[in-house]
């Protein structure tokens, strides 16, 4: 028997890199999955790979529409939601003096708005359904401090632990449970295109960030996706119910709290 027997998950952002890497493990553990992405092709192929425990849902988390659609759709679909992860995100960086307002607005716009606005969704749904559930947000260490470069993607992080903190307090006389996971420096597709951004704006070779930042990690590398899934299990599980509006850090020891 897998931790998650019978239970039906939503994952946004989940067609690649971290939300993939949950969507696989959420099946492994018996859970059927609906992996939720704003490309839609790349959501049926990647539910295609995990096999009839998986289904593919258009979702933009900045349209509410297509939230609302993505979570009729995966109720239909799937008979109900227990766990909600909202993964899906943005990243950039530039110095105070050069962060222009549609690079605020894009990333506040997913990163935070379309947090708040799915989770509100699941929970509507999770309240009417009576049957409690989990929600998961997907912070950042990023979310714990400033950085130089990086104000605006901070920021949104910070929002993020806020949010997970205020909507626990609130969703838990519903039973549902709410918290956060806040990763390090995981290597793949996105710190790719991180790696090139710094690049530019540090004037550093390629692959020389993720060499510093992965030099610096206290266990001695990058984290991977799958070092994320463990966290990501556990609190979508009976064993994580008396655990409210917490942000937990699986980052290689990155950050302490």
């Amino acid at each position: 028997m897998g931790r998650l027997d019978g239970k039906r998950a939503l994952i946004t952002g989940a067609a690649r890199g971290i939300g993939f890497a949950f969507a696989e493990a959420y099946a492994r553990e018996g859970a059927r999955v609906a992996i939720g992405d704003i490309d839609l092709d790349r959501a049926r192929e990647a539910a295609d790979s995990i096999g009839d425990a998986a289904i593919a849902v258009r979702l933009d988390v900045t349209d509410q529409i297509s939230i609302d659609a993505a979570v009729a759709t995966t109720t239909a679909a799937l008979g109900r939601i227990d766990i909600l992860v909202n993964n899906a995100a943005l990243f950039d960086l530039a110095p105070i003096a050069e962060i222009t307002r549609e690079s605020y607005d894009r990333l506040f716009s997913v990163n935070v708005a379309g947090v708040l606005f799915t989770m509100q969704a699941v929970a509507r749904r999770m309240i009417a359904d009576g049957k409690g559930g989990k929600i998961i947000n997907m912070a950042s260490q990023a979310g714990r401090r400033g950085e130089p470069l990086v104000a605006v993607y901070c920021a949104t992080k910070a929002a993020v632990i806020s949010l997970t903190q205020s909507a626990g307090q609130n969703l838990i006389k519903h039973g549902i449970n709410v918290n956060a996971i806040a990763p390090g420096v995981v290597d793949g597709e996105h710190w790719d295109g991180v790696d090139a951004l710094f690049a530019r704006h540090e004037n550093l070779p390629p692959g020389e960030k993720k060499r510093q930042v992965g030099a610096a990690v206290p266990f001695g590398r990058m984290g991977r996706a799958e070092d994320l899934t463990g966290m990501a299990i556990f609190l979508a599980t009976s064993e994580a119910d008396y655990i409210v509006a917490q942000t937990y850090n699986v980052d290689g020891g990155n950050w302490m709290s």
